[in-house]
């Protein structure tokens, strides 16, 4: 043998692709804890409470007694606690409405350090208490060695793609009907559990049938009375259509099959 051949180089490993991040950098986690805490949320809130369990959170929200959204959120059962994973620029204000509540009651509403993660990866989380296709979330302490990349990028816009909306700058803050806000189809309403505030409207709407509005997702264009909120970077736009309106509005199948029920839609 040629002593003057040089030996094959080593194969490289594979290059590792990076580890997509999943922290939902824009909410915050309130813990509300003490004496009967799923007692105390279930005459306020919109969910059942009594059917939390830590692989079953609930989407819900705080009304107003015209039954219009406040405040949206994302229950999780946590032993006798319950934690509302919420907007973090809503968090002190939703904090401090429900402090307005608890009147006598030994109940604390204060931050907590865990944080919101978002995934398309099936083995992580649970899915989405709204849409299953919306993917996979949990809560997990904040990694003390966490950096810029573990951000979640991408839940916004694929979030916008399903047709669904959230959050004070989208629902608005009192300005719009729970079931407008497409509640019922997403799982984010109880209509057998007790009274809450805003249920009665809530209530008769649904056994009407009667909900002549919808918040929905359009492409981009000169916005109107009806914009709530706009998203030139991703050429959206969330709108306040009447059904027999949406005109070019994204209407996706959760969405189609109510519309359906309620009879035909016109542009």
């Amino acid at each position: 043998m040629d002593q003057n051949i040089p030996a094959p180089m080593p194969a490289l490993p594979p290059e590792t692709p990076p580890v997509p991040g999943t922290l939902l950098a824009d909410r915050s986690v309130i813990r509300v804890a003490g004496e009967d805490v799923r007692g105390f949320l279930q005459g306020l809130v919109t969910a059942d409470t009594a059917l939390l369990t830590p692989l079953a959170p609930a989407w819900a929200a705080l009304l107003s007694p015209q039954g219009k959204a406040l405040f949206d959120f994302i229950l999780w059962a946590d032993g006798d606690d319950v934690l509302i994973d919420v907007e973090a620029a809503q968090a002190g204000a939703l904090t401090k409405r429900l402090s307005l509540y608890r009147l006598r009651r030994a109940i604390t509403l204060h931050p907590d350090d865990l944080k919101v993660h978002w995934s398309l990866d099936p083995r992580s989380g649970v899915p989405d208490p709204r849409l299953a296709s919306l993917g996979h979330r949990w809560l997990a302490p904040e990694d003390p060695d966490a950096t810029r990349s573990t951000v979640a990028t991408g839940w916004h816009a694929h979030r916008l793609s399903l047709g669904v909306t959230e959050g004070v700058a989208e629902l608005g803050a009192g300005e719009t009907l729970w079931l407008e806000c497409n509640a019922r189809e997403l799982h984010g309403v109880s209509f057998t559990k007790g009274c809450y505030v805003g249920q009665e409207n809530t209530a008769r709407m649904h056994h009407r049938s009667k909900v002549n509005r919808r918040l929905v997702v359009a492409p981009f264009t000169e916005p109107s009375s009806r914009t709530r909120v706009t998203y030139p970077d991703l050429g959206l736009m969330i709108e306040h259509r009447r059904v027999e309106s949406l005109g070019d509005a994204l209407v996706p199948d959760w969405l189609a099959v109510a519309l359906a029920e309620n009879g035909p839609i016109t542009g």
